[in-house]
């Protein structure tokens, strides 16, 4: 069995994470998993869990918070949902 390195669960079916630096964490649920890598979202402080948005390298959960923190463009549009012009 291996231990969840967020709740420290000991789970039968835990799994194994790989990241791009090499690093790698064990988990027992996507849950975990989520709380321990996913970004925050820089305005409205949620976890990121979709596309979400990256502007010059910041993080945000979706256009609104991305025009929101920080003053960028207008241009920004999130695409699902979106109505076309």
């Amino acid at each position: 069995m291996a231990t969840c390195d967020t709740c420290g669960n000991d789970y039968w079916m835990a799994f194994e994470i790989r990241v791009v630096s090499g690093e790698r964490y064990t988990f027992d649920s996507f849950e975990c998993a989520v709380q321990k890598l996913a970004p925050r979202c820089e305005h409205c402080d949620c976890r990121v869990i979709g596309h979400g948005v990256e502007v010059s390298g910041r993080f945000f959960c979706c256009a609104h918070c991305a025009r929101q923190g920080g003053g960028i463009g207008r241009e920004i549009r999130d695409a699902v949902g979106a109505h076309p012009n």
